[in-house]
């Protein structure tokens, strides 16, 4: 892979261009879904209805807790998978600490175990930053420990890249005159965690990959077949990535995070299609992804006014698509549950 940083732009002062956000996508809208611009989600989502259930056909999977090894010597340790964070710190600490992977003072703890993020570490909640820094942190310490920590790109750390660096730069979009800036406030941007941005942060944002295989797991953020357009193998698609980044390109960059903000390819009939024609490409056995919240996915979302009960629905990853999908966003931003769980699925 190519190398490089990310370099701070201008234009980021206070001041943005209004831009009108786009509603959420239709409740059986796929992959073929485009308004002629981007597909964001809001930055209210809506809560879990109180008294939504399930059915019987798409219950979440129960999961068995298995302890990491702590010999490095021993070979491989488990593998761990962390759903969609958004600044929502103190539940992602709270869900390590719950599977071994931390200790009471955030530590690795977990030996030789393998933990992948599938991205989206800021927006909406409130330390998107802080979760960067335990994230890098634990990177750390894990390789130190003989395991690892790593982390896929997000189409939120796209976003969050794009605001930093154009600003209120106008960008193409068919959906009309667009800005990262005003996308980015539209969509969660907490202005607390642009003034803590560093340039190490965005060093290590601009260098995230965009997809892995482990274990025969295809691990990507977005429920999308948009990784295609970007090479036929994971090399490829992650180089293809980083070059765009680095070249710097606003309206580029722009069609990046257009398409990795593409959802929902898996869900309806063609969804098995779909998987089989990415891990066809790319290797696995099964898909893994964050961005489209579980609620989202099984259309079982409440009122908007904020209020859940404290009725979490989702308890586990959803598995759809004829078993060949795992749904990992377990809707911290609508009260419902940040997810971190062992591969493979003990179902």
């Amino acid at each position: 892979m190519v190398e490089g940083s990310m370099t701070q732009g201008a234009g980021q002062g206070p001041d943005v261009r209004s831009m009108a956000a786009e509603p959420p996508p239709p409740p059986h809208a796929s992959d073929s879904y485009d308004s002629q611009g981007y597909t964001p989600t809001q930055r209210d989502l809506p809560v879990i209805g109180a008294g939504a259930r399930f059915p019987d056909d798409q219950e979440t999977v129960a999961l068995s807790h298995v302890s990491a090894p702590q010999d490095p010597d021993a070979g491989p340790g488990p593998l761990f998978v962390v759903g969609d964070v958004h600044g929502y710190i103190d539940e992602l600490r709270a869900a390590l600490g719950a599977q071994g992977l931390i200790d009471a003072d955030d530590h690795w703890s977990a030996g030789n175990a393998r933990l992948w993020f599938l991205g989206d570490f800021t927006d909406r909640g409130p330390d998107g930053i802080g979760v960067i820094d335990l994230v890098m942190q634990l990177s750390a310490e894990a390789a130190a420990a003989g395991g690892y920590c790593k982390a896929l790109m997000g189409n939120h750390e796209l976003l969050l890249l794009g605001a930093k660096r154009f600003g209120d730069r106008s960008v193409s979009s068919g959906a009309g005159t667009a800005t990262f800036q005003a996308a980015w406030l539209l969509n969660g941007g907490q202005r607390s965690d642009m003034d803590r941005l560093r340039d190490h942060h965005l060093q290590w944002m601009s260098r995230l990959d965009a997809m892995a295989v482990e274990d025969g797991h295809l691990l990507v953020h977005s429920d999308t077949t948009a990784y295609l357009d970007y090479g036929n193998s994971i090399e490829a698609v992650n180089d293809s990535v980083t070059e765009a980044l680095q070249r710097g390109n606003a309206d580029e960059c722009w069609d990046l995070f257009r398409k990795f903000t593409k959802r929902f390819a898996f869900r309806d009939e063609d969804g098995p299609e779909a998987v089989r024609e990415l891990i066809g490409t790319f290797g696995g056995q099964r898909v893994v992804h964050g961005h489209s919240p579980i609620p989202y996915l099984l259309g079982e979302v409440g009122s908007e006014d904020g209020e859940s009960n404290g009725t979490h629905v989702v308890q586990g990853p959803h598995v759809y698509a004829d078993g060949l999908a795992v749904a990992m966003d377990g809707g911290v931003t609508m009260a419902g549950k940040l997810l971190v769980v062992q591969l493979p699925l003990a179902i």
